[in-house]
């Protein structure tokens, strides 16, 4: 079962006459006790109590979640190849992403720093798949980000472990095995991080269904050293977008496809409705590229233009975030992950005032303790405005994060 299988109305009514009563409990029998203490102590059973009930009555496992992410914070410095600790390195990409040539001339440093920083925070609140989906009413988080992965996996049109298909950036793989699992295929990814490559075999050994079949190899994906026509297919899912020159990823990835191979592209873009003239708009973007590591932006007219100057065939291209917010079909954007909710088992709970507050002081606590290293707070506060750009962009229709391209590298026989 999913949390959000049983948050009704009702449910939610019921927690709160729950937590009221518990507060009431604690207030009489407090023998006199200071009301701010009392109220403390009753949210502090409330939530043991709502913890609780999520590890053993739902999938969620938020203990389990967080002595991962304590245990990763502890090490954080020690899984550094951008700078020497969280501190430096967090200022070092701020400093490094301010301006759009430096996110260009050094791309390769600022990406793989920004995954140094992130990763950690991401395999904590998004799990082993970096990404978004629109979400069905039937379908938890995770069920929308794996449907989403199969959906684009099939499109490939590959079956077997005879066929090894190319992840195009694939941080620590939680799609490639899905998608391995799902396809009973080879996948191969590519991460420029070695903290996502070492991490990301790991888990595909510790899984016998993916080992043997997964791998990712370290390098960039703008200077692929594969052979040429070696893959029986390729997806970039939300990963592309780091790419300082589209037209040649686009030319590296036809390169190392087999004749008629399919790409399927998740790409985020700019739509129509961007405006470079509106003051807001531009806001929104340059929020949306220096918190997440971007060089610049691509447009969805220009993302299917370069596919077809450099040889593809484009079968089909959609924005899926136009079929979100159909009161008919229930499905839900991909940005509402980020969009403010007063439900305490999903991650929009860190979006409202109250949430703020809370994973703040959380954070600052684990660094005042040495759990989590310094700078640990800076970063989530960069990770929490991009964020909130994303979410401004998918709100405002002139960013979508589930674009999606299908194209074909056109068979030398037909």
């Amino acid at each position: 079962m999913n949390p959000s299988s049983f948050l009704t109305s009702e449910t939610m009514e019921s927690f709160s006459t729950l937590m009221t009563e518990q507060l009431s409990i604690i207030g009489n029998y407090s023998g006199g006790m200071p009301l701010p203490i009392a109220v403390s102590l009753g949210i502090l059973g409330a939530v043991t109590m709502t913890v609780l009930a999520m590890q053993f009555f739902t999938s969620a496992d938020p203990i389990g979640r967080w002595w991962t992410f304590k245990k990763q914070l502890g090490v954080h410095d020690e899984n550094l190849t951008f700078s020497s600790d969280v501190d430096t390195g967090i200022d070092k990409f701020c400093n490094m992403v301010s301006a759009t040539e430096d996110r260009l001339s050094e791309y390769k440093d600022m990406v793989s720093g920004y995954y140094d920083l992130a990763t950690v925070f991401y395999e904590w609140g998004w799990g082993h798949c970096f990404h978004y989906a629109n979400r069905a009413p039937y379908e938890s988080f995770d069920e929308s980000l794996r449907r989403h992965e199969y959906e684009m996996a099939s499109k490939l049109r590959v079956f077997g472990k005879d066929k090894n298909i190319l992840d195009v950036g694939c941080g620590i793989g939680g799609p490639m095995r899905n998608i391995c699992r799902f396809l009973e295929c080879q996948v191969t990814g590519i991460s420029i991080n070695p903290y996502q490559v070492n991490r990301g075999n790991m888990l595909n050994e510790a899984d016998p269904r993916t080992r043997g079949l997964c791998k990712i190899i370290q390098g960039d994906y703008m200077k692929m050293k594969f052979e040429h026509d070696s893959f029986d297919g390729a997806y970039g899912l939300q990963a592309t977008c780091h790419a300082p020159d589209f037209r040649a990823l686009y030319t590296n990835i036809y390169n190392v496809l087999k004749p008629g191979a399919y790409f399927i592209l998740d790409e985020w873009s700019m739509t129509d409705k961007y405006d470079p003239t509106n003051e807001e708009h531009r806001r929104i973007k340059k929020g949306i590229e220096e918190g997440n590591a971007l060089p610049d932006l691509i447009t969805q007219k220009t993302c299917v233009k370069l596919l077809e100057e450099v040889g593809f065939k484009v079968l089909s291209e959609e924005d899926l975030a136009l079929k979100a917010n159909d009161k008919e079909t229930g499905i839900e954007p991909w940005y509402l992950p980020m969009c403010p909710s007063w439900n305490p088992f999903t991650l929009r709970f860190q979006f409202t005032w109250f949430g703020e507050v809370f994973f703040h002081s959380l954070v600052w606590l684990f660094e005042t303790l040495r759990i989590a290293p310094t700078g640990t707070l800076k970063t989530q506060k960069m990770l929490k405005k991009a964020a909130i750009a994303l979410r401004d962009g998918g709100e405002t229709g002139i960013f979508s994060g589930t674009y999606v391209v299908v194209c074909q590298k056109p068979d030398r026989n037909a």
